[in-house]
């Protein structure tokens, strides 16, 4: 027990600030990819209700490749790919010198990409639920298209899409693991090199565990109680 908690210690005989800046960081990752994933997400919905077939279809698209690609695969070519393409397009507007893209850009970019196509399918289901005459009544009380989303079918819509939108938060949680394989410094990223310089796996996965069963818990806790607030006045 002793050389457990030396090994999870803060200080320089143990690997305590690592890990909890490693959290920070998969927090960070995760934080920054849900308001650009959920937003994709909502436009992608939207266009799949479109009138226009060439929209639609490409709404169609977007979601069957995303969510038929693997998330890793799917960070690889933005990190590796995207790198590429962007050094190319540098070179052929004939700058000088390199550009990459950063661990963590790349991170957002991919499991945004990939939350967006799984986020969508929410969205679509929480859009079909609310009953065309919402829209109508406030067509005649005056509210334009923009104002009657946002004033009369987005509350209704949060509410409707929360619990599915909680579950796509959590998975992201975890898909944050990911980013590690990028030398993104996240949790795993530690808790990986932790175990390869003391040769004590179980002591630093099991830490890293607890680190995403914590995050875990705390989300399930907050999603509940936004779930209670928006459901409020709401009679089944």
């Amino acid at each position: 027990m002793e050389k457990v908690l030396t090994l999870l210690s803060f200080g320089d005989q143990g690997w305590g600030d690592e890990l909890l800046q490693g959290a920070m960081v998969t927090i960070s990752v995760a934080l920054a990819t849900l308001p650009f994933g959920l937003t994709l997400g909502l436009l992608i919905a939207l266009a799949s209700r479109s009138k226009s077939r060439w929209i639609s279809g490409f709404a169609t698209l977007y979601t069957t490749v995303f969510r038929g690609v693997p998330e890793l695969l799917t960070l690889y070519i933005i990190y590796f790919g995207g790198q590429i393409l962007i050094q190319r397009l540098w070179s052929g507007l004939g700058f000088e010198g390199s550009l990459s893209i950063s661990p963590f850009l790349a991170g957002m970019v991919a499991l945004g990409l990939v939350l967006a196509a799984f986020s969508s399918e929410v969205w679509v289901g929480a859009l079909n639920s609310i009953h065309i005459g919402q829209r109508e009544g406030a067509a005649a009380l005056g509210l334009s298209r923009g104002q009657a989303f946002r004033l009369v079918v987005f509350p209704q819509l949060m509410r409707v899409a929360l619990p599915g939108l909680g579950n796509n938060w959590m998975v992201l949680l975890k898909e944050t693991s990911l980013v590690s394989v990028i030398t993104l410094h996240d949790i795993m990223f530690i808790a990986t090199r932790a175990n390869v310089s003391t040769k004590e796996p179980f002591i630093f996965f099991s830490a890293a565990l607890a680190l995403y069963f914590f995050f875990s818990l705390l989300s399930a806790w907050g999603i509940g109680r936004m779930e209670t607030r928006l459901n409020r006045g709401y009679v089944r």
